[in-house]
């Protein structure tokens, strides 16, 4: 029952929706609002849009993996629905002031923000909140409401409809992809924030608490033998990017551009001395503990440095950065000012491209020039400086902006930034890329390289099999990487319809999928299938495909670098994603998925 807020009026209504079956009060029942409540065409920042916000039935539950708020609305960047999802306590918080689902349209008069407390929702005025960050939004608001008020808040970003604004909770865990935080300064909602009752405080109990603590139990214990989940679980972690290096053309250089040796350093684990603020306890009721929050000790909003894995490629090697701390400073001003990290990244490098190739006039931004990204990153959230305004809008427009000759650097797939993972060698991330209905995101599919007879992790081949994806060698391009790919984005589908955490989950982390439908169960009082599991990933899709068609959102290719430009060395020199091979893969894909 999702309470329906009217931002114009000041209305609250509740909602009864608990008839429909299936969707555990997450993105699917969203999606179905968003195609009921408005029309097709609707600009994104008109007072019809609506957005909504939901922990769900399972989402902020004491349990591994379900640390996570869905919020989802039109894209102003891609026009498509924009699916984001928040990991950290906001789900627990939700939850426990007494709501799982919030649809809010409409604008409000004046800066405003939606307060939850004891079930009931109110809005409230904000107008002594406008141009802050969102660590000083939080604070004021915790300062109104009580140290422990869970905030999602937009900054100056967001304010000034940025279109990859992000809503930022907590600090330091943002909604990020798809510019939502634009959507919610459209409306002038500066923030969410939800007040738990007395003793509640913390992820909520489920159906069953009981098999709840068992499956947390086994969890914990499975940590140390899952290779991924001990790399998440320990410090620096694995978005802190410690390795003897990557392999040319695994992750994004200087805009895609760079595919031999990157010339570039990777931290170590000592770089990352004195700069945690809080590695364990940042998502309630998980003990993975992959949400680390790092930032340099001269970051003046030193709270919002919640480090993502994409954080590190986006903000460092795509731009020419390796100095840590730069990269540590951006991320958490990105945070603060409400920015999206993997399009912010994505855009810079971009308008960096464009000037060394002669394209923009001289002074623009440029690769390898660190002391350079926090005035860039100022001035696209102010929409300010010789470049703000042009850049706000993202690299999709920035390119038809300057003209046809630039479009080819713009690396977007439905005029979103590509996360910093090459398609060349993962080319099941490349379909993923193009072809998901919401536009590309990294946390919809998991890599190839996982599921590579040789290369890969042996112990989730079983799970992948359960669902139909079987081994394949990491460079193949054909229609059974189309088949598997789409079957494998059912299963994840499935998760992100639930609310529950791909970094937790099957067929790669310990959540195996029988723990997933005792998980689901046991959290909702609602018994799931295997079969029923997917048939709720496939139902996702469907509407978000449905969706994007009503939006003319058709597009379903990637940027010719990646068919035309080999990897130059290494292990995987010469991979790019031949067209004829991509053609026969992209059509298995939606014949797999029924479109």
């Amino acid at each position: 029952m999702p309470f329906v807020v009217d931002l114009t009026r000041r209305t609250v209504e509740r909602e009864d929706r608990t008839r429909e079956r299936g969707h555990f009060g997450g993105s699917i029942l969203g999606l179905r609002l968003l195609s009921e409540r408005t029309p097709a065409g609707l600009d994104a920042y008109a007072p019809e849009a609506l957005v909504y916000i939901a922990a769900g039935m399972l989402g902020g539950t004491d349990a591994p993996g379900l640390a996570k708020a869905v919020f989802l609305a039109k894209s102003p960047l891609t026009g498509a629905a924009g699916e984001a999802h928040a990991l950290g306590p906001f789900a627990a918080g939700m939850r426990a002031a007494g709501a799982k689902a919030l649809a809010i349209a409409g604008r409000a008069p004046a800066l405003s923000y939606v307060l939850v407390e004891d079930g009931q929702v109110s809005v409230r005025d904000a107008g002594e909140l406008r141009g802050l960050g969102t660590a000083a939004t939080t604070d004021a608001l915790r300062a109104r409401h009580g140290v422990h008020a869970h905030v999602a808040a937009i900054g100056p970003a967001g304010e000034n409809l940025v279109r990859y604004a992000s809503v930022v909770t907590d600090y330091a865990f943002p909604a990020a992809r798809y510019g939502l935080g634009a959507v919610l300064g459209a409306k002038n909602l500066k923030a969410v924030v939800c007040v738990p009752g007395p003793g509640g405080d913390g992820p909520v109990p489920g159906a069953d608490p009981v098999t709840l603590a068992r499956l947390a139990a086994a969890y914990r214990e499975a940590i140390p033998g899952n290779p991924l989940a001990s790399w998440q679980h320990a410090e620096p972690g694995f978005a802190a990017w410690v390795s003897d290096g990557l392999a040319p053309g695994y992750g994004s250089v200087r805009n895609f551009s760079v595919t031999g040796e990157p010339g570039l350093r990777l931290p170590v684990a000592e770089s990352y001395a004195g700069r945690a603020l809080a590695t364990a306890g940042n998502c309630p009721g998980c003990p993975t503990d992959c949400l680390k929050v790092y930032a340099p000790p001269t970051t003046r909003e030193r709270r919002s440095g919640g480090l993502g894995q994409e954080a590190f490629l986006a903000l460092g090697w795509n731009l020419g950065i390796d100095d840590l701390d730069a990269i540590l400073d951006a991320n958490a001003l990105a945070n603060d000012l409400g920015l999206d990290q993997v399009s912010l990244g994505g855009t810079l490098a971009f308008a960096m491209e464009c000037a060394e190739r002669g394209l923009l006039p001289a002074g623009a931004p440029a690769f390898g020039e660190p002391t350079a990204l926090p005035a860039l990153i100022h001035d696209i959230a102010h929409r300010s400086g010789p470049y703000g305004a042009l850049l706000a809008e993202g690299s999709a427009r920035a390119a038809r902006a300057i003209g046809e000759e630039a479009a080819p650097y713009a690396m977007v797939a439905k005029d979103c930034e590509l996360p910093g993972f090459d398609p060349r060698i993962q080319p099941g991330i490349g379909l993923g890329y193009a072809a998901a209905p919401g536009g590309p995101r990294y946390d919809a599919l998991e890599h190839d390289l996982d599921f590579d007879p040789e290369e890969g992790l042996p112990y989730c081949l079983p799970e992948a099999a359960r669902v139909g994806a079987h081994p394949a060698p990491v460079l193949t391009l054909d229609a059974d990487r189309g088949r598997r790919t789409a079957r494998l984005l059912r299963l994840w589908s499935a998760l992100d319809a639930l609310n529950i955490c791909l970094f937790a989950s099957t067929p790669t982390r310990p959540l195996t999928i029988d723990d997933i439908l005792t998980l689901v169960e046991a959290a909702s009082g609602t018994p799931m299938t295997l079969p029923g599991l997917l048939e709720a990933g496939q139902t996702r899709l469907d509407l978000m495909h449905a969706y994007a068609l009503r939006e003319g959102v058709t597009a379903e290719s990637l940027p010719s670098r990646f068919h035309d430009t080999p990897v130059e060395t290494g292990p995987y020199q010469g991979a790019r994603l031949d067209r004829k091979s991509w053609s026969e893969a992209l059509t298995a894909f939606k014949t797999e998925l029924g479109w």
